[in-house]
C-alpha cells in the first residue's frame, strides 16, 4: 500500500496523493545558455521525464529560466544554493518548483523572503538533504552522516518553512550509501506526509549507478514509499529517464509502451536473440500502449513464458520454424526471416487503430 503523501502542484502536473510516480532528470548544460538547455530538456521529454531540474548558480543563469520556461513543456525546477536572491529571481522568472539545499541559506530572514516568496507564487520547496548539507549541531549530536541525522536535518528545516506559513514542500534525503538511504526515506516517511523525491545521489556511472539506484529507489517503492524518482547517472542524463522507467516498470508502477521479456539464452537457442530483440524494440518505440511482448529462444520455455505475455515468439533456427503465441496460444509458425516482420505484424493487430 502507497504511503499517503500530500499533494503538491508542480506546473501543470501533481506530485503525492496517489498519483503516478513522477521521473525526474537534471540537464547538464550551460543554464545561461538556453537554446542548449531547451535542446537538451526536449530530449528528456522525449524519453518520458516528467519533470526537469537545471542548475540556477549566477545572475545569467537565474535571468535564463524565463526563456527556458517558455521553451519547454515538462514542469521547471530550479537547483539554488547559497543565494535566496538567485532563487527568488527564478521563481519570479517562471520556475515550476525550487530546490534548496538546507545547510547553504541559513539566514532566517532570508528564508523566511524565500518562503513568502514561493507562496506568493504558489511554487513548491524541495529541501534536498545530503551529506553536505548537515548542519555542525547536528554532525556534532550524531556523529557522523546516519539516517537519523539525515533526517533531523531535514526536519528541522520543514520546521523553518512551516513557521511562516508555508507547506508546499517536497523533500528529499539522498546519499551515496545505498542502504542508509534507504533506511533515511524509510524514517522521514514515518515523521510527516510531504512527498518525498527517491534517488541514491553521486551514484557513478550507468553501469553501478543504474544498479544502486534500482535497488535503493526499488526497495522504497515496494513499500509504497516515493512519490518522485530521479536516477542519478554520471554523463548525458537521457538515460537517466529510461533507467527510471525500468524501474518503475519492474514493481509494477509504470504502464506505458513495450516490455520485452526474454531469455537469458543457452545452448538450445539457434536464433540471434539479441539482435531480434533489438529490431523489435527499435521498431515498436513508438508504441505508447502497455504491451508484454516475450522473444525466447527455443520453444522449450517460449510457450510457457509467452503465457504471461501478450504475444510472444520463441525457438527457430537451423531450419526450425519460430512460433508466435498470443497469451500462451499459438498463433502461428514462421521462417527464421520473417519472425520480426511476422511479429510486429501481429503486435500491431493488438494496437487500437486511430
Amino acid at each position: 500500500m502507497r504511503r499517503n503523501a500530500r499533494e503538491v502542484t508542480i506546473g501543470n502536473m501533481k506530485i503525492g496523493g496517489d498519483t503516478p510516480i513522477a521521473v525526474q532528470s537534471m540537464t547538464n548544460t550551460d543554464t545561461a545558455d538556453a537554446p542548449k538547455t531547451i535542446e537538451q530538456i526536449k530530449k528528456l521529454e522525449t524519453a518520458g521525464c516528467d519533470i526537469v531540474r537545471v542548475s540556477v548558480y549566477n545572475a545569467a543563469a537565474a535571468q535564463a529560466v524565463r526563456a527556458i520556461r517558455d521553451g519547454i513543456s515538462v514542469p521547471l525546477v530550479a537547483d539554488v544554493h547559497f543565494d535566496h536572491r538567485l532563487a527568488i529571481t527564478a521563481i519570479e522568472n517562471g520556475v515550476d518548483k525550487l530546490r534548496i539545499n538546507p545547510g547553504n541559506i541559513k539566514n532566517p530572514r532570508y528564508i523566511e523572503q524565500l518562503a513568502d516568496c514561493a507562496k506568493a507564487h504558489h511554487i513548491p520547496i524541495r529541501i534536498g538533504v545530503n551529506a553536505g548539507s548537515l548542519s555542525k549541531a547536528i554532525f556534532e549530536k550524531y556523529g557522523q552522516v546516519t539516517p537519523e541525522a539525515l533526517v533531523a536535518s531535514a526536519l528541522e528545516n520543514v520546521a523553518l518553512l512551516e513557521q511562516y506559513r508555508f507547506y508546499d514542500i517536497v523533500i528529499s534525503v539522498k546519499v551515496s550509501d545505498v542502504r542508509k538511504m534507504v533506511e533515511s526515506y524509510q524514517l522521514i516517511a514515518n515523521e510527516c506526509s510531504y512527498p518525498l523525491h527517491l534517488g541514491v545521489t553521486e551514484a557513478g556511472t550507468v553501469e553501478l549507478g543504474t544498479v544502486k539506484n534500482a535497488v535503493g529507489i526499488g526497495a522504497l517503492l515496494l513499500q509504497g514509499i516515493g512519490d518522485t524518482i530521479r536516477v542519478s547517472l554520471t554523463g548525458d542524463p537521457v538515460p537517466e529517464v529510461k533507467a527510471a522507467q525500468n524501474i518503475l516498470r519492474s514493481v509494477g508502477l509504470f504502464h506505458k509502451g513495450i516490455e520485452i521479456i526474454s531469455c537469458p539464452t543457452c545452448a538450445r537457442t539457434k536464433i540471434p536473440l539479441e539482435k531480434i530483440i533489438a529490431e523489435v524494440e527499435a521498431k515498436t518505440a513508438h508504441i505508447t500502449q502497455p504491451l508484454k511482448v516475450a522473444i525466447m529462444g527455443c520453444v522449450v520455455n517460449g510457450p510457457g513464458e509467452a503465457r504471461e505475455a501478450d504475444i510472444g515468439l520463441a525457438g527457430g533456427g537451423n531450419g526450425e520454424k519460430a512460433a508466435i503465441f498470443k497469451n500462451g496460444q499459438l498463433v502461428c509458425t514462421v521462417e527464421e526471416e520473417n519472425m520480426v516482420s511476422r511479429l510486429i505484424e501481429e503486435i500491431n493487430k493488438l494496437i487500437p487503430q486511430q
